[in-house]
């Protein structure tokens, strides 16, 4: 264990040292910040989400136990659960609110708007489009490699599936996109 890994900064920020698990933060949040505004379209759920995110960990740094010497595998999965149930719960609430005939119809606000104008936000919307008509397990595979970012077997960590299948999978997701839209920065990837 190196003296600046991710590994050594855990340990010591699950013996207590709060400087360490910033160190951590700092390191990693943009990338989970990165992942779950793909994940959500919205800064704000982003933001809330990422602090959720770290907030666990904080909580759990002293059950938990790297198994490599990057923290990132294990902080994305946890976003992917972060975000999945942050979608569950507002799917149930909407729900409710239906059922009890209390949900007017969405209007939208000035923020919508502004950010509705963002180039990047329409480049993402259309990209996002295109994932959603992978299959699930192929639309993971190109969320963690293509967008987080991270290699292959971090991947098959962060997912708890074999290399093998993080390497067929990204593969096939590849062919898929090709075959739907160009887009370079998959086909680029390696």
């Amino acid at each position: 264990m190196t003296a600046g890994s991710d590994r050594s900064l855990w340990f010591r920020a699950a013996e207590g040292d709060a400087e360490a698990f910033g160190q951590l933060y700092d390191r990693h949040a943009r990338a989970i910040y990165n992942f779950l505004y793909r994940r959500t379209a919205s800064w704000s759920d982003a933001e809330d989400l990422t602090s959720a995110v770290f907030l666990h960990a904080w909580r759990r740094r002293a059950e938990i136990e790297l198994d490599r010497e990057s923290a990132l595998p294990w902080l994305i999965r946890t976003a992917d659960y972060t975000a999945r149930n942050e979608w569950r719960s507002k799917s149930r609430y909407r729900r409710a609110l239906a059922a009890a005939h209390l949900l007017a119809d969405h209007e939208r606000d000035h923020a919508d708007e502004v950010a509705g104008r963002i180039d990047d936000n329409q480049q993402i919307r259309r990209a996002r489009a295109a994932l959603h008509k992978l299959p699930k397990h192929e639309q993971e595979i190109v969320e963690l490699c293509v967008w987080a970012g991270l290699d292959q077997q971090a991947a098959a960590v962060a997912l708890d599936v074999p290399l093998g299948t993080v390497k067929s999978r990204l593969s096939r997701a590849r062919k898929h996109l090709r075959d739907l839209a160009p887009f370079p920065a998959v086909e680029n990837q390696s």
